[in-house]
């Protein structure tokens, strides 16, 4: 579209609980990175309120937006485009971030450019790299999407296989909850897990059919349930009755599983796309085991694997801006009439 040298993307992202914003440079170059967590104000009702998701974006998003600049040490007139995640995710959360990004690619006359936040996931683990061998088998496995895809390219994914009920890290949640570990589940289970025995239970893992790329958690998350029940199935948690070596093997038990699965499945995209590389992306992807897991198993085939980094696993804007820069090379652009989308 341009032979301008730098192109730099103000990329916005408000899609659940947290409130981003990020200026990068040629897809790769991140000048800023700004992201006001939600943590303390969901972490007392267990997981994420809607109403109060949405107001404290309404707070954050042009504080937010006003650091990402001023770190980036740019004016926002040097600003090629504005990117924002309008879907999947909250619509609630969503609209706040879509209307802040027409409002500056209005009043700035810069192109809007509309990202799928899934999507982006994939961009943080491929972001810093210069040669990606592609087709790669692509797991974005996070709080709300489980997903397997065939990537041809960033802007090229074709869905291979998705959860028919929980997500990975909506399962991570619920059984921390079970076990009275807090919220968010997936990093305080990550925690305790290593003070356990992952063979102490024997969890199910449902494969869904020998050759299927499709995943369920809810049975695992059920067999939790039960399991701290007891036999007598009557409702009454044994939980507090437990030691925390019993709960810590229980959390490690549990996240085996869903490791397990996970790596079974990606595996076998990855054998039935023929693919060299395996990206791994979304808030799950900081699992400790689950990155061991993909390590060994890419090792043992000979498959190259690229893992977002931690701090680019759970959501941020620097995916959003850095996939807008090859939807801008590609003169893909929205208009003032984009609308936020609970699904894709």
């Amino acid at each position: 579209m341009t032979n301008k040298k730098q192109i730099n993307i103000l990329g916005i992202e408000s899609s659940c609980d947290e409130t981003a914003a990020a200026v990068v440079t040629n897809g790769s170059r991140i000048r800023s990175s700004v992201v006001a967590s939600q943590e303390d104000i969901h972490r007392e009702w267990g997981g994420v309120v809607p109403e109060l998701a949405s107001r404290a974006h309404l707070e954050n998003i042009y504080p937010v937006i006003k650091k990402a600049v001023d770190d980036a040490n740019i004016d926002l007139h040097d600003i090629d485009a504005i990117a924002i995640a309008n879907q999947p995710g909250l619509v609630v959360s969503l609209i706040i971030g879509v209307t802040a990004a027409k409002t500056l690619a209005l009043t700035l006359d810069k192109p809007l450019i509309s990202i799928n936040h899934v999507h982006a996931h994939l961009q943080a683990a491929i972001l810093a790299e210069e040669n990606v061998e592609l087709p790669a088998a692509a797991l974005i496995v996070s709080g709300g999407h489980t997903n397997l895809y065939d990537c041809e390219s960033p802007l090229d994914l074709r869905l291979l296989g998705s959860t028919i009920d929980d997500a990975a890290g909506e399962a991570f949640d619920k059984v921390a909850s079970i076990l009275g570990l807090g919220y968010p589940g997936g990093p305080v289970i990550d925690k305790v897990a290593k003070k356990g025995n992952p063979t102490a239970v024997r969890f199910p893992r449902s494969m869904m059919g020998k050759d299927s790329l499709d995943f369920s958690f809810s049975g695992l998350k059920t067999a939790v349930l039960y399991h701290c029940q007891g036999q007598d199935m009557k409702g009454t948690s044994q939980v507090d009755k437990m030691s925390e070596q019993e709960i810590a093997d229980i959390a490690a038990s549990f996240q085996a599983a869903v490791v397990e699965v996970l790596t079974r499945k990606t595996e076998l995209a990855a054998q039935q796309i023929k693919a060299r590389t395996v990206l791994v992306g979304g808030g799950v992807g900081a699992n400790s085991a689950l990155r061991e897991s993909l390590t060994r198993s890419c090792e043992k085939s000979g498959r190259n694997l690229l893992i977002a980094p931690m701090k680019l696993c759970t959501d941020n804007a620097v995916m959003i801006a850095s996939l807008a820069y090859h939807k801008y090379k590609a003169g893909l652009f929205a208009d003032l009439t984009l609308e936020p989308k609970a699904r894709t």
